[in-house]
């Protein structure tokens, strides 16, 4: 198990696949009974959901989000060492800190037809070839098989390879048992399979972006300071309740976390949160008139 591992050599190994591949997968990144009672917490959540609407999100499949309030287990998958450490070295060259970009739960019914062909990235309109924008990390809550929909990874299809119009790599399948895990970089082609079996097929998307963009699930309405107040400080600031320098994020000027404490409402004073460049610009400046006659 993951535990017994290196986990910086771990973290080195995933982080040189996906850099050369577009994608790696972990196999037992979790044990199948934390899978399995994940997989229990969310039945009531994937009957009560209805289907969704549009060709991309599929009108026989299923999708809903905010996981860490659907069950306690979800936790496990979002803060998971290894992973967040490969995903620290993905993104790290372009950010200050990453962010919880999703969680979502699909559950890709019978007759289901592939999904298109896509690169997560594509939701934000920044240059193409240049950064990577997120990580998505694929659990299987069920076997993920060719036949049920597993999905459809295009190799070496990152990257710079995201300016080509047509990509001249093969997909594959990427079955997987409940435990393991397919992480993807943005850039990376990838897809929901057709599911021609007679069952469902459910998995869940955990994501992280650049701690500076927009995220995909809007975290301060799915977890509110009464929600997030009730997290570990490390899952509180990974959906959101703290600055990315300089200043971005911020609540009155000060790091969003000052509302998971004892904060009562009074008027707050702005702090600055440069990043080093920008206080030694700053700092350089203010020595500067100070020493001016």
């Amino acid at each position: 198990m993951i535990d017994t591992i290196d986990l910086s050599g771990a973290i080195a190994r995933h982080a040189a696949d996906l850099a050369a591949q577009g994608y790696c997968i972990i196999p037992d990144a979790l044990p199948p009974a934390t899978i399995g009672a994940l997989d229990d917490d969310l039945v009531g959540d994937f009957a009560r959901t209805p289907f969704g609407q549009g060709g991309f999100y599929g009108t026989t499949t299923k999708r809903f989000g905010r996981l860490l309030v659907r069950s306690p287990h979800a936790a496990a998958l979002v803060q998971h060492r290894l992973i967040l450490g490969v995903v620290e070295r993905v993104l790290s060259p372009w950010c200050d800190t990453f962010q919880l970009n999703t969680t979502q739960a699909i559950a890709v019914h019978p007759g289901a037809p592939a999904q298109l062909p896509h690169r997560d990235q594509d939701m934000w309109r920044g240059p193409v070839g240049e950064i990577e924008y997120l990580v998505n990390v694929m659990w299987p809550l069920n076997h993920f098989t060719a036949d049920n929909g597993a999905t459809l990874v295009w190799p070496r299809s990152h990257g710079a390879k995201a300016l080509e119009a047509e990509c001249e790599e093969v997909p594959f399948a990427a079955e997987m048992a409940p435990g393991a895990a397919l992480v993807l970089l943005g850039s990376t082609l990838h897809g929901a399979g057709a599911n021609s079996t007679g069952t469902v097929r459910r998995g869940l998307v955990v994501g992280y972006s650049l701690g500076w963009l927009k995220p995909y699930e809007n975290q301060w309405l799915a977890y509110p300071p009464e929600v997030a107040r009730t997290f570990p400080p490390e899952l509180a600031a990974l959906v959101g309740y703290r600055q990315h320098r300089p200043n971005l994020g911020n609540y009155e000027g000060q790091c969003p976390s000052i509302l998971l404490g004892d904060y009562a409402g009074e008027p707050l004073g702005a702090i600055d949160a440069l990043r080093l460049d920008q206080q030694a610009l700053v700092d350089a400046y203010v020595d500067e008139r100070r020493a001016a006659p």
